[in-house]
C-alpha cells in the first residue's frame, strides 16, 4: 500500500485524512508523482523510492531557475522554498500516455494540496518532448495538452471561475480545482519562461483570491512586475488583472494578438449543466 508519510504536512488530522483518502484510491504505478524532501526527489506514493536520474536532472534545473534571486514570480519561489509543490516528468506533451499519467497526478495533487501547509502550492509538469520550434508551436502544444486533460476530467468545473475561455473570469479547471497555468519552453521570448523542457505549472487560482481578500494582491503583483521589468526591461504585454481579460491569454507566455481566440473547447455536458459552469 503506498504511503505519503510526513510529506503531507504537519497537521496530524489533515495528514491522516488525506493519507486514508489516497490509500483508498487506486493510484497507477505508472503515474509519476514526485515530492522534494530532505534534499531528495522521491515518489511518495511508491514507498519513497528515488526518482529517475532524468527526473532528478530536470527537476534540479527547474529549481535553479525558479530560486534564482532575479526570478520574477514570488509565488513560485515561495512554493519551492516551502516544499509545497509536486513535480512530474512525462512523455511527449499532449500524447495519450502523458495525459493519462498527468491526469492521475493532478487528481492526487488536488487531494493532497490542503495538507501541504502553505498558502502557495503548485504542481509542475515537465515533458521529455518535443522541443518547441517557436512560441506558436508551444502554444498549440499547451492547449492540446489542456484540452486532452479536460476531455478526461469528469469533475464539474470549479464554480469560482468561468469555463468560457473568452470570459474575463476564465481559469482552467481540473478535478474541480481552478488553476492559473504557466507555460515554459526553450524558445520563449520571456526570459523567466525560458526552460529547456516544455513545462506546465499549475498554480491554484484560490491562492491569488486569498491575497486579494487580505488586500495584499496589488503589492504582490507590483513586486513581480518590478522584478520582470528589472530583468528584461519590460513586463509581459499579456498581463492583466483577473476579471479584465481572460487568463487564457497569459498561459503560453506568447504576446498574443488583440483578436486572439483561445482554441480550448469545454465539453458540451459542462456547458449545459449550470452547476458545472
Amino acid at each position: 500500500m503506498p504511503k505519503l508519510h510526513d510529506c503531507l504536512g504537519s497537521n496530524t488530522h489533515e495528514r491522516n485524512k488525506t493519507l486514508n483518502t489516497l490509500n483508498d484510491r487506486e493510484v497507477s504505478t505508472k503515474s509519476v508523482y514526485l515530492a522534494f524532501r530532505n534534499g531528495q526527489l522521491i515518489l511518495p506514493l511508491e514507498n519513497e523510492k528515488p526518482a529517475s536520474a532524468l527526473a532528478q536532472f530536470v527537476h534540479n534545473q527547474f529549481r535553479s531557475l525558479i530560486l534564482d534571486k532575479h526570478f520574477a514570480c514570488l509565488a513560485a519561489q515561495a512554493a519551492l522554498k516551502q516544499g509545497a509543490y509536486r513535480f512530474g516528468l512525462y512523455p511527449e506533451i499532449g500524447s495519450h500516455e502523458a495525459t493519462v499519467e498527468l491526469s492521475e497526478a493532478l487528481h492526487t495533487f488536488v487531494l493532497e494540496q490542503p495538507s501541504l501547509g502553505s498558502g502557495f502550492t503548485t504542481f509542475i509538469a515537465s515533458f521529455v518532448a518535443p522541443t518547441a520550434t517557436d512560441e506558436e508551436h508551444f502554444e498549440r502544444l499547451l492547449w492540446l495538452q489542456l484540452q486532452r486533460l479536460h476531455d478526461m476530467d469528469h469533475v464539474c468545473w470549479d464554480s469560482l471561475v468561468s469555463s468560457d475561455p473568452q470570459d474575463p473570469r476564465f481559469s482552467f479547471s481540473f478535478a474541480g480545482r481552478a488553476f492559473f497555468v504557466v507555460g515554459l519552453h526553450s524558445n520563449s521570448t520571456r526570459w523567466t519562461r525560458r526552460f529547456a523542457w516544455p513545462t506546465l505549472v499549475f498554480n491554484a487560482h484560490k491562492q491569488f483570491e486569498q491575497l486579494r481578500q487580505k488586500g495584499l494582491f496589488e503589492r504582490f503583483q507590483q513586486k513581480i512586475r518590478g522584478r520582470d521589468q528589472m530583468l528584461q526591461g519590460s513586463i509581459n504585454p499579456n498581463l492583466a488583472n483577473f476579471g479584465e481579460l481572460t487568463d487564457a491569454r497569459q498561459y503560453s507566455g506568447r504576446p498574443v494578438e488583440e483578436a486572439w481566440r483561445c482554441p480550448f473547447r469545454v465539453r458540451q455536458t459542462q456547458e449545459k449543466d449550470s452547476y458545472c459552469g
